[in-house]
C-alpha cells in the first residue's frame, strides 16, 4: 500500500550553481516547473514538485540552490539547501563538465550524516561526456549509482533515471505495512475512541483517526467510532467484544477505566510511533521523565502547523501534565512543521515527539538523529501520557506480544 499523500517521499536534487539541477527536474515531470536560466544563483528558495514515479508512486522532487552560490545572499541559500537533506528520503547530486570537489563532497557527507542514499547524475551529457574514469572512481568510492543525462534528449535517460531511482530509494520511504496487520485477525471489532473538543477541527475527523479507521478495513476488520462519552454504553451492547480500543491518548486516563483490562488498550498516537518513530528510543526514553529536575528545559516537536488553542496538547495539556507529574518547575520548547530547531539540542532534558501523522519516517528520524546523538532521552506524545497516568505497560503489551 502507498503511502497517502501527506507523506510523500521527497527527492532533493542538489549541485552546484548552472549544473542544470532545473532542467533535469523540468525533464523528469515533463513541465517546465523550475525556472532555468544561465544566470548562476537563478534557483534562490526550493522549489517543490510532485510527480508519478512507476513502481513507487507519487514523490515530491526538491530543486535547491547552488551550492557554490558566491551571491550576497548566497551563504543563507546553502544552508537552506543543507537543511533540506534533513527532509529528504533519497538525493540527487548533480554535476557537469566532469567537475567533481570539495562541494560535491560536502554534499556527500551531509547525506551520510543523515543516513541518506543518493545518485549521482552527470548533466549536459550532450556537450560533454562523461568521463569514464570519474564514472567508475564514483561507484568505487561511494558505492552508488553514476549516469549520464541531457535534459533536451530526455525520452531514454528520463526512462533511465527514473529506474536508478526506483531502484535507490528505500522501499520504507513509499510502502506502508499499515498499523494493525500483525495486531488484529481477520474480522475484528476494533473499537476508536475520538473525543471532541474546542482542539478537534470543525466538521471532520483528525488525520490519525482517519488512517485508523482505513487501515481497520484494510485488515477486514469491524471499525466502530464513538466519543468517550458513548464508550461504557457500546461495550456493553456491542457483540462480538472488541479485540481492540485505539483512544486518543488524551482520553487514556477516562477510557482505561472503562476498557476491561482483557480488552487490549492502546492509542493513535502510540501506533503511529510504533510505524514510523524510532520504537525502542522511545520506550526507553520515556521512564526517564521520573529523572527530569527543577529547570530542565523539554522539546516538543510537532509534524503539523496549526492554530493553537486552549486545549491544545503539545502546548497547554502535555506541558501542564509534565509539571504535575514531576513536581518540577520545567519549560517547554514547541517547533511545529520541519521549522529549524533554534537552540543547541544538547540544552534539552528530553524530546517528545508527537505522532507524525503529517510528515515522512525519514523525517522523524532526522528530526530525532542529533538528541539520540547526544544520548538525550526521546519519547512520543502517547507514551508519555500513558506513562504518566500508570498505564505505560497495558498501552505497549500488544506490541511486546
Amino acid at each position: 500500500m502507498e503511502k497517502g499523500n501527506q507523506a510523500k517521499p521527497h527527492i532533493g536534487i542538489f549541485g552546484r550553481t548552472n549544473v542544470g539541477k532545473s532542467s533535469l527536474i523540468n525533464a523528469l515531470t515533463g513541465q517546465d516547473v523550475a525556472i532555468v536560466s544561465d544566470v548562476a544563483g537563478t534557483t534562490t528558495d526550493s522549489v517543490k514538485k510532485s510527480m508519478e514515479i512507476k513502481g513507487v508512486g507519487a514523490v515530491v522532487l526538491i530543486d535547491t540552490a547552488g551550492i557554490d552560490d558566491a551571491s550576497t545572499l548566497g551563504k543563507k541559500r546553502i544552508e537552506k539547501a543543507i537543511q533540506t537533506i534533513e527532509t529528504i528520503d533519497m538525493a540527487v547530486l548533480v554535476i557537469a563538465d566532469n567537475a567533481f570537489g570539495d562541494d560535491e563532497r560536502m554534499l556527500i557527507n551531509n547525506f551520510k550524516h543523515y543516513k541518506v542514499p543518493f545518485v549521482i547524475v552527470h548533466n549536459k551529457s550532450d556537450k560533454v561526456d562523461l568521463n569514464e574514469d570519474l564514472k567508475q572512481r564514483l561507484e568505487k568510492e561511494y558505492s552508488v549509482g553514476v549516469m549520464g543525462f541531457c535534459s533536451f534528449d530526455s525520452g531514454k535517460d528520463v526512462r533511465d533515471l527514473t529506474l536508478l531511482i526506483r531502484k535507490t530509494m528505500p522501499q520504507t520511504a513509499y510502502m506502508h505495512n499499515g498499523f494493525l496487520g500483525s495486531i488484529i485477525k481477520p474480522r475484528s471489532v476494533v473499537l476508536l475512541v475520538t473525543p471532541i473538543d474546542s482542539s478537534a477541527p470543525e466538521g471532520r475527523m483528525i488525520l490519525p483517526q482517519v488512517q485508523m479507521i482505513r487501515d481497520v478495513l484494510d485488515n477486514d476488520s469491524v471499525a466502530i467510532v464513538v466519543k468517550e462519552t458513548e464508550l461504557g454504553y457500546t461495550l456493553n451492547n456491542v457483540c462480538p467484544e472488541p479485540a481492540l480500543v485505539i483512544t486518543d491518548s488524551q482520553a487514556f486516563s477516562k477510557v482505561s477505566q472503562i476498557v476491561p483490562k482483557e480488552i487490549a488498550l492502546t492509542s493513535f498516537s502510540i501506533l503511529l510511533a510504533k510505524s514510523r518513530g524510532n520504537f525502542e528510543a522511545y520506550l526507553k526514553g520515556t521512564p526517564c521523565l521520573d529523572r527530569l529536575k527543577d529547570g530542565d528545559r523539554i522539546l516538543m516537536l510537532e509534524s503539523c502547523s496549526h492554530q493553537p488553542s486552549c486545549e491544545d496538547i503539545g502546548r497547554v495539556k502535555l506541558p501542564k501534565w509534565i509539571r504535575d507529574y514531576t513536581g518540577k518547575n520545567l519549560y517547554f520548547d514547541v517547533f511545529a512543521g520541519l521549522t529549524q530547531i533554534e537552540e543547541e539540542i544538547q540544552e534539552y532534558a528530553m524530546v517528545i515527539q508527537c505522532g507524525g501523522c503529517m510528515i515522512t519516517q525519514k523525517q522523524i528520524a532526522s528530526r530525532l538523529l542529533a538528541a539520540l546523538e547526544y544520548g538525550i532521552p526521546v519519547s512520543n506524545y502517547g507514551l508519555v501520557i500513558a506513562y504518566i497516568h500508570g498505564i505505560f505497560n497495558r498501552a505497549t503489551e500488544i506490541f511486546r506480544k
